[in-house]
Order: C-alpha cells, then structure tokens, then sequence
C-alpha cells in the first residue's frame, strides 16, 4: 500500500514489486551465497597480488566493478563496496538476486566519541536513518536495527575468539559535508558512536529482502571535537586486513 505523505521521502510503498528490479540484471547467479563486502581497496589489491583471491564475476554498467572469490575457501565471495546507500545498498539488493544470503560488511567511519581509539571495532546493532534510500524499503523510522539473532551471532564469535569489540549505533548520512556542530551533538545524545555512509541502507535492503546480514566498523576519524582529525586511520592497513579476514570467517556462521 502507498501511504502518502507532505513529504515525499516519508512515503512509503510496501508492494515487494517495482517497475525495475534486481532480477531483471541476472544472467547467472553465483555458486555460492556468502559474500564480504569492504571499503579497503589497499586489502582488495594485497590479496589480488599475493594469490589469496581469484576474479569471479564483473559486473557490467556505467561503473563496473569485480567480484573475487577467496581462493582457499571458495565459498566465500569479496568485493568492493560503493560509497553512500544507493550504491552500496542498491548493489546488495543485486546481490541478493544473485543468490547471496549470507553478507559480512566491514569498513571505517568517524568517530563521535573521542574515546573510541583508531582501529577499535564496533559491531553495528543499528543505524540512525539520516539519509532517503532507507525509506524506499523500510516504513519511516528514526532508527534501523540489525537482526538480533545474526548480531548475537557476531558478539559471540568474538567472545570466544578474545577479539575487543564494543556493540552499538551509528549514524549514517548521505552528506559528508554538513556533519555540523548540533548535528553531530544530537547524534551523539541518541547513542550514536560512529557517522558513515551506508549502513542504515544496507541494514534496510536486508531487513526487506529477508537476508542474514553483519557489520563491522573500525574507528576512524576523529569527528567529535572542536575541529576534524584524520587520525592516519587510513594507513592502519594491518587493522584493515585483519578486519576482512575476520569478516570472512563470521559470514560463515551468521
């Protein structure tokens, strides 16, 4: 049913059927329905280099962009992810009409917690929906959370494995640019403790399409204080390595 609505981003239609959908792209779905999805091309290009992955699929359009499955665990397929929800979100719900089920998604974001040192990881338990393509698939809501019964799957793995973690929300924005003074304060007095770019997207494709999905974020930029600080979070490659590995053995078991 179409609710409508003084603003257009707050209607919501809940027909499962567009007039284009994913499954007008497949040709072929994958052999497999576990995929990882990271940000860090320095990672992607060290696992092309040392053999670790092997070129799956591409995928064809106006940005092209591969699939790699990991060689040793064929099982589990990697890809880069694409900045903001409709890319990054958009691309997941295509690759759930190719048989994926099974997504791990890791990356780094700004902190809003100053105390949240470079490289600590959080386990995304929802996200503050400060962005439109959420609400094409999710009814209007201040927040999306992640299924619980995937996420306590995580939190556990972690445990046992004695790997630090922190569990919490993040807030996601389409604009990079107008993180302001009160915005960011009112994030934080809602519980937020990281600012990125796609993750209420992909929490909503999931939860829509009915698909196991995780999250992992690393602290990065500092965003919290009177001024930003790169924080060098994008030279902390070991961090960022270990974080796709991990990745590739919790989609897995969730």
């Amino acid at each position: 049913m179409f609710n409508k609505n003084e603003f257009p981003v707050l209607e919501f239609d809940d027909n499962p059927t567009a007039r284009l959908n994913p499954v007008n792209f497949v040709d072929e779905k994958f052999k497999t329905d576990k995929m990882v999805i990271t940000f860090f091309q320095e990672v992607v290009n060290k696992l092309i280099k040392s053999g670790q992955i092997i070129e799956e699929k591409l995928i064809p359009g106006e940005n092209p962009f591969m699939v790699y499955r990991f060689a040793k665990q064929p099982d589990v397929l990697l890809t880069l992810g694409q900045v903001g929800c409709p890319a990054c979100g958009g691309n997941l719900d295509l690759f759930h009409a190719m048989g994926i089920t099974k997504v791990m998604f890791c990356g780094g974001g700004g902190v809003l917690d100053r105390n949240i040192e470079v490289g600590q990881v959080m386990v995304v338990d929802g996200a503050i929906r400060d962005e439109g393509f959420s609400y094409q698939y999710i009814a209007p809501s201040r927040v999306i959370r992640t299924n619980s019964g995937v996420t306590d799957k995580i939190i556990r793995y972690l445990e046992e494995n004695h790997i630090p973690h922190f569990r919490g929300l993040t807030w996601t924005t389409d604009a990079i640019f107008r993180e302001t003074a009160d915005r960011i304060a009112q994030r934080k007095e809602e519980g937020a403790k990281i600012v990125e770019m796609e993750q209420a997207g992909c929490i909503s494709v999931a939860q829509f399409r009915g698909f196991a999905y995780g999250a992992l974020i690393y602290g990065g930029d500092d965003v919290s204080g009177e001024e930003w600080s790169d924080r060098g979070w994008h030279s902390r490659q070991g961090i960022r390595y270990d974080l796709v590995m991990l990745c590739k053995e919790l989609v897995g078991i969730i």
